[in-house]
C-alpha cells in the first residue's frame, strides 16, 4: 500500500512545486535538491557498519582490552564522519555564490566571478567511479575562462535514474545564477 504523503520524493501536496518559500533565508547555504537514494543508501550502510564497530568496541572494552576498544571507537568515529560527509557532497547555493562540496575538497565561487552556469552534454563519471558514460553535467565557467569540475551530473549518486530531478535541480541552480550574478 503506497503512502505518497510519507515519502521523501513528494511533498504532502503533490501539486506544489519545489520553490523557495518567501521567508527562506537566501544568505544561508542550501542544496537546491534532495540527496539521491544511492547517496542516502551508501550513508546508511556506512552508519550500519559503524554500529557494528561500536558494538565490537563495547565487547572488547568489557573483555578488558582498552587499547583495542579505543581503536574500534576511533574507527567507528571515522566511519560516522565519512557517512556524514558523504551526505553533504553536492552543489550548494546562496546569495553569495555556488559551492561544490566534494568528499575531500570544497570549492566556492562567488556569483560575480562566474560568467556562465549551464548544462552541457559531455562524458561524465558513473556514480563517481572512473568509468565514464555520455551524459549531462551542470558546469560553472569562471570569468577567467576556467571551467570547474561539474557541480552535478545525471549519472551521480543524487540523480542516477532521476532525470526529472536532475532537470529541476539544474534549472534551480541556473535560476540562482541568473538572479544573483547580475546584481
Amino acid at each position: 500500500m503506497p503512502l505518497p504523503f510519507l515519502t521523501a520524493d513528494r511533498a504532502f501536496d503533490a501539486s506544489a512545486e519545489d520553490v523557495a518559500l518567501p521567508f527562506d533565508d537566501h544568505d544561508s547555504w542550501r542544496r537546491p535538491y534532495r540527496p539521491g537514494p544511492w547517496r542516502v543508501a551508501a550513508a546508511a550502510t556506512l552508519l550500519l557498519l559503524a554500529s557494528f564497530v561500536l558494538l565490537a568496541a563495547m565487547i572488547i572494552g568489557v573483555a578488558g582490552a582498552p587499547s583495542g576498544a579505543t581503536v574500534c571507537l576511533l574507527l567507528a568515529g571515522a566511519v560516522i564522519a565519512a557517512a556524514l560527509r558523504l551526505l553533504r557532497v553536492g552543489a550548494w547555493v546562496s546569495r553569495h555564490g555556488v559551492r561544490r562540496v566534494g568528499f575531500l575538497r570544497t570549492v566556492t565561487v562567488a556569483w560575480s566571478d562566474t560568467s556562465a552556469v549551464r548544462t552541457v552534454q559531455q562524458p561524465v563519471k558513473w556514480m563517481g567511479f572512473p568509468r565514464t558514460v555520455q551524459g549531462q553535467a551542470l558546469v560553472v565557467v569562471r570569468r577567467s575562462g576556467e571551467t570547474l569540475s561539474p557541480l552535478a551530473t545525471d549519472h551521480n549518486a543524487d540523480f542516477l535514474g532521476r532525470e526529472e530531478a536532475f532537470e529541476r535541480a539544474t534549472d534551480a541552480v541556473e535560476a540562482w545564477a541568473d538572479e544573483y550574478r547580475l546584481g
